[in-house]
């Protein structure tokens, strides 16, 4: 996470029945689909959206605690268990296996995983790492056997990007690395991870001309992701609302918003929210529940969407920025309306 920077008309009607909930003020809850919302074998929801959440960030505390207690504050249990590691770490961790393994909270890994830590994108490409890529193969098939769980690979990548020839870091050493660990796990049996490509969806980098050369391929990629935030002060950096966060164009208001450029582009996969949240700045509390109460709306509008994952912190990697939903009273009854939704009611098939 950095700050700086067409379904079946069934699920459509779910979803507007939602939004019009949320947006008339009346009960937190809104009716449920007439049939179970299940997810597929590549964990897409049969209707309804995954709800998931990445808590305690920037902080040294354990992150399934954290997770449990936020779900205690939230009052939904997160189907999507968020978490991160680098280079040779080994993961799952026993923690991990734990939480999604408990059959009355059923819950799904998301784990975003730099390889390159200590190396570099090309290098990995070449096959540098292909020791740490089988190690991992190895300890995932042991731990984990065949469950389904969500591999990133390296976050974020746009703000990483070092454009110069030989530097390792190119746009194309990203795309190239990616294709070369998923093809590498992939000959190693290892059939049960779900790729996610995260882009972190900021003006500034969706304006390079490199921009493009970071995909790696719709064979590769099963959802395309997003991690994006907006602020609850007016006239702070990317004041708004979950809108805002999902339509950010190049700079210059150049071409398709972030979300039209997914469903355009890649109207096959669909796409997660893979870390989002509403912040002020530590020390001011502003009031979150505009950015909150928006995001039913959208979800409404924008069927493409099939998971959100909120990012919760007290203090982000900036220093002065609150990301979480309990920042103050009426933040939180804002956030627990929310989740009480019966959109996030799915199971993790």
């Amino acid at each position: 996470m950095r700050i700086k920077f067409a379904k079946s008309l069934t699920v459509l009607a779910a979803m507007a029945v939602g939004a019009g909930t949320a947006m008339a003020g009346t009960t937190a809850a809104t009716a449920a689909p007439a049939k179970p919302c299940v997810t597929d074998k590549n964990l897409v929801p049969s209707c309804g959206v995954l709800w998931g959440a990445a808590a305690g960030g920037f902080t040294t505390k354990p992150r399934d605690v954290e997770l449990k207690n936020w779900e205690k504050l939230s009052g939904r249990t997160a189907s999507i268990f968020h978490t991160y590691h680098k280079g040779d770490e080994a993961f799952p961790t026993k923690a991990e296996i734990a939480m999604t393994s408990d059959p009355a909270n059923p819950r799904v890994l998301l784990t975003n995983w730099k390889i390159a830590y200590g190396s570099n994108w090309a290098k990995v490409a070449k096959g540098e790492q292909d020791k740490r890529i089988d190690a991992f193969a190895a300890r995932i098939k042991k731990t984990y056997g065949d469950k389904k769980f969500f591999l990133v690979l390296n976050h974020e990548p746009e703000n990483d990007v070092i454009a110069k020839k030989g530097s390792g870091w190119e746009a194309k050493d990203f795309a190239a690395m990616y294709r070369h660990t998923i093809k590498r796990l992939e000959s190693k049996g290892v059939d049960n991870a779900i790729n996610v490509m995260a882009y972190m969806g900021n003006e500034k980098w969706m304006a390079q001309s490199w921009w493009a050369d970071l995909y790696p391929g719709d064979d590769v990629v099963d959802w395309i992701g997003l991690d994006s935030y907006v602020s609850a002060e007016k006239g702070y950096y990317h004041y708004g609302k979950f809108a805002d966060l999902l339509d950010r164009k190049a700079t210059g208001n150049k071409g398709l918003g972030w979300y039209d450029w997914a469903t355009t582009k890649h109207a096959s996969k669909p796409i997660m929210i893979a870390e989002w949240g509403v912040y002020h700045r530590i020390g001011k509390p502003t009031d979150k529940t505009a950015g909150y109460n928006s995001v039913l709306p959208e979800l409404a509008k924008r069927p493409g969407i099939k998971a959100i994952v909120y990012f919760d912190t007290k203090n982000d990697d900036e220093g002065n920025r609150d990301i979480s939903i309990d920042s103050t009273k009426n933040n939180l009854a804002a956030f627990k309306k929310l989740a009480a939704n019966p959109i996030f009611n799915v199971k993790i098939g």
